[in-house]
């Protein structure tokens, strides 16, 4: 029976502050590559893994209240991966198909075939797009953009944290629909995905008086990225009736005592729409979605900028990146070519 190395990312100690590579460390295990007698999971090997800010949340020793586990320390890290399957004790799954859905930061997992998983039919685009643009950002942008912000032809959109993986979508989302939409970003070189206008807000001192200057008549939909400062600044620039669909806020992800937001008066003035978006609610519209976004995938209306490492000895460099922002656009991890 064949036994393979099995390489790992494993999560040392939980986490306070920012996170740091030596938070994590590879280690190498066996596995047999053969499901046990009566199991019901499936083995799969794991192809691509998506880094994302929410990951951070999961390294704290506290109830996680994103519906997923925290995170154990000695174990390896969960996320979303693309996987090819070697074996299954399920129906739903046979052997050689491609999935997407959560997985484990290694080279081979063994999940429950309860665990979400979705099989891969369209595979006339980049594998790794099941990580982002075609998987969980990909749902996360459309959910929080069509369904909480119902968007409306020629209104004003601003989107913080606008080159990461949901950002640049949503940005893009806004275009189609025929609204103007601005976006900010770490730097200037990030600005180039298809918004009408973008900024560095590390270049903004007053970031009231930026958005005054980009949205002189206000702004209607602010999708909410990164907390902190900015949600203060974009409160007291909302329009009446405004909607902020809030999808995270990483800019107090790595801080003890979270930032306090003084202009929450204007939600009551303005009578603004605030809600918080957690994508597992959505999954149900996961095929409107890809008949929504396929298309314009392949017409090239829709681009989509990966940012991709390579090897698993990596994840820990390029998951961290992502908190000083490292990455530009979609931080992927390649594990292995099927």
């Amino acid at each position: 029976m064949a036994k393979v190395r099995n390489k790992q990312v494993i999560l040392r100690d939980y986490v306070s502050g920012f996170p740091k590579e030596t938070d994590m460390s590879i280690v190498e295990s066996t596995l047999t590559l053969k499901l046990p007698e009566g199991s019901n999971e499936v083995l799969l090997k794991n192809l691509y893994l998506s880094c994302d800010p929410y990951m951070r949340m999961l390294m704290t020793n506290v109830e996680s209240l994103l519906g997923l586990p925290s995170y154990v320390p000695g174990s390896p890290l969960t996320g979303f991966g693309v996987a090819k399957v070697l074996e299954s004790g399920h129906p739903d799954y046979k052997k050689g198909d491609l999935v997407w859905g959560l997985t484990k930061w290694e080279e081979y997992s063994l999940v429950p075939s309860t665990q979400m998983l979705f099989k891969i039919e369209h595979k006339d685009v980049p594998l790794s797009y099941y990580t982002g643009i075609l998987g969980m950002p990909g749902m996360t942008a459309y959910a929080g953009f069509f369904e909480l912000g119902s968007p409306k032809k020629g209104e004003k959109i601003f989107i913080s944290a606008a080159s990461g993986a949901v950002g640049q979508l949503v940005g893009q989302f806004a275009n189609l629909t025929g609204c103007y939409v601005v976006g900010s970003a770490g730097s200037k070189e990030k600005n180039k995905l298809g918004f009408d206008e973008a900024f560095n807000y590390k270049e903004e001192p007053d970031l009231d008086a930026t958005l005054k200057r980009y949205f002189p008549e206000g702004i209607d939909i602010y999708f909410e990225n990164v907390g902190g400062k900015t949600l203060d600044a974009v409160l007291l620039n909302m329009r009446v009736h405004g909607r902020i669909p809030v999808c995270g806020m990483v800019s107090q992800y790595n801080l003890t005592q979270p930032e306090g937001v003084t202009n929450l008066t204007n939600l009551i003035y303005k009578r603004i729409c605030m809600q918080g978006l957690n994508v597992f609610d959505f999954f149900h519209l996961y095929s409107k979605f890809l008949e929504f976004l396929l298309p314009h995938i392949k017409e090239g209306k829709v681009v989509y900028v990966e940012d991709i490492a390579e090897d698993l000895e990596n994840g820990p460099a390029a998951l961290v990146g992502l908190f000083s922002g490292h990455n530009f656009g979609k931080q992927v991890l390649l594990v292995a070519r099927e």
